[in-house]
């Protein structure tokens, strides 16, 4: 942890930020050339009949769109062995249900996909007070397909946070756009973009690369040890 700093008149302080700022912006400018080259990505028609068990029973693809003509697709971390859902994940989607508030008036459905069973998803969903869609895609190749689940050469199974969007057109077909994975899922996660302007930024240390060992389930930070750890496996 870095805090000590140099310290120096407003003026000078001035002047380096202003040279800050100017790298920030030839950044943003970047960002959004990078923006229109993911938008320039060709895509791939969806042919595959997949079925996501939900509140409802089982739904299509096509069900989880809602309506809309745009669909993103989170990809929860939680095999279906684990006593409760991975810590990264749940740091990411305690940012959802604020933002589908805003996207479902945008033409955009959002909602999480993981592999174990439905009672567990619901069993944790009460549990953490969350309200956005979360279908289990137990039994059908969905996790495997976007990547989202890749097996080792022992046979295990290693589960990957991500992001997969999807288009559905006025006949119905779908296309899969864009998927991201790990760190690309990090502009999602709100807090992280406050932490960027406090003082001593992300300040984390510890065994995950874009988590460090401060992050818990947002129901365990009186517990006195971390439950990152526990939480997947």
């Amino acid at each position: 942890m870095q805090t000590k700093h140099e310290v120096v008149s407003r003026p000078e302080w001035e002047a380096a930020r202003l040279a800050l700022l100017a790298r920030e912006k030839a950044l943003t400018r970047s960002q959004d050339a990078l923006a229109r080259e993911r938008l320039d990505l060709p895509w791939v028609r969806v042919d595959k009949p997949y079925s996501f068990q939900g509140e409802t029973g089982p739904v299509g693809l096509a069900d989880l769109f809602n309506g809309n003509s745009q669909l993103i697709v989170y990809h929860f971390m939680y095999d279906p062995d684990w006593r409760e859902g991975c810590v990264g994940c749940s740091f990411l989607v305690d940012h959802l249900d604020a933002a589908r508030v805003h996207l479902s008036h945008h033409d955009v459905a959002v909602v999480a996909v993981s592999r174990a069973p439905l009672a567990k998803l619901r069993t944790f969903k009460q549990r953490m007070a969350w309200r956005f869609p979360w279908l289990s895609s137990e039994g059908c190749d969905f996790n495997v397909d976007m990547q989202a689940s890749v097996t080792q050469a022992d046979g295990s199974v290693q589960e990957r946070s991500g992001v997969s969007a999807f288009f559905r057109d006025p006949d119905g077909e779908i296309f899969h756009t864009y998927s991201t994975f790990e760190r690309g899922v990090e502009r999602l996660v709100g807090a992280y973009n406050y932490l960027e302007f406090a003082p001593l930024g992300r300040n984390e240390h510890g065994p995950h690369f874009n988590l460090g060992d401060w992050v818990r389930h947002h129901d365990r930070y009186d517990d006195a040890a971390p439950s990152h750890c526990s939480a997947c496996g």
